[in-house]
């Protein structure tokens, strides 16, 4: 992504038939939806339970102590995160849903009380955190952290990431920064309400509408949808995963040039 500041009125470009088509249709009874794998594995939670569910058969995953799951992170499917707000708490699963390790920040020598928690990788962990109000790079090997941004106004809608970059959506901004601590994206979000990522692309949601965003775009492209009902959605390997709370729906996005 380029280092820029974007701040435009909204323009409806859509992006046609050929860049984006249903592949697949699959029921799912399920409180959320998390994602999908490479492998076709399905990940969502119900009755505060993780799931993952191929091939393979099902597998699951819960501690009702942590209290609810207020969010999974499955960028790497060999060191899931799963992350428990109200204690702090973050569990790292393998790719059989076995724990690996937990971490509380609640214990740790400097602890501090965090709103959101992705993987970094590398050790790390992008987190937000609410005693500063700033987004952190923390290293839960040396116990090291590295402030990322200056600190936020507005409520926090939605956090994603990946290894090299990582997405901040409040109620008035969508920002994107790097591992190096540089903002590099910033705009208005327009009313948006969550995201997920790709790489540097993004599709974000307003009112049960899409839209794409590029790492070199300007403005966002409407994606063309029929009426289902968009509950949780994830993004991966070119294809759209959109939960409706009834199936989910799998479509291949070919990203436009711009």
């Amino acid at each position: 992504m380029k280092g820029f500041t974007l701040i435009f009125l909204f323009l409806s470009i859509t992006l046609s038939a050929q860049d984006f088509s249903l592949k697949q249709k699959s029921p799912l009874a399920a409180d959320t939806f998390v994602g999908a794998d490479s492998y076709g594995n399905y990940y969502f939670i119900k009755n505060n339970i993780l799931f993952k569910q191929g091939s393979n058969g099902t597998l699951k995953f819960g501690d009702y102590q942590l209290g609810k799951i207020s969010s999974v992170d499955i960028i790497n499917p060999l060191k899931i995160l799963v992350f428990y707000k109200d204690l702090n708490t973050v569990v790292f699963l393998d790719n059989k849903l076995n724990e690996i390790e937990r971490i509380n920040f609640n214990t740790l020598s400097n602890n501090m009380n965090i709103n959101t928690a992705t993987n970094a990788g590398n050790n790390r962990l992008w987190v937000f955190n609410l005693d500063s109000s700033q987004l952190e790079l923390f290293n839960y090997r040396t116990l090291q952290k590295t402030i990322v941004s200056q600190p936020f106004s507005g409520d926090l809608y939605s956090q994603a990431s990946n290894f090299n970059y990582c997405f901040i959506l409040t109620d008035s901004k969508l920002l994107t920064f790097n591992v190096y601590g540089s903002l590099l994206f910033e705009m208005e979000s327009l009313g948006y309400e969550k995201m997920v990522q790709q790489n540097e692309n993004l599709v974000v949601l307003k009112e049960n509408s899409l839209f794409y965003i590029s790492g070199n775009s300007v403005k966002p492209i409407k994606i063309p949808l029929s009426e289902n009902k968009i509950k949780d959605l994830h993004l991966t390997q070119d294809l759209l995963y959109i939960y409706d709370g009834i199936n989910i729906l799998t479509y291949s996005l070919t990203y436009p040039k711009q």
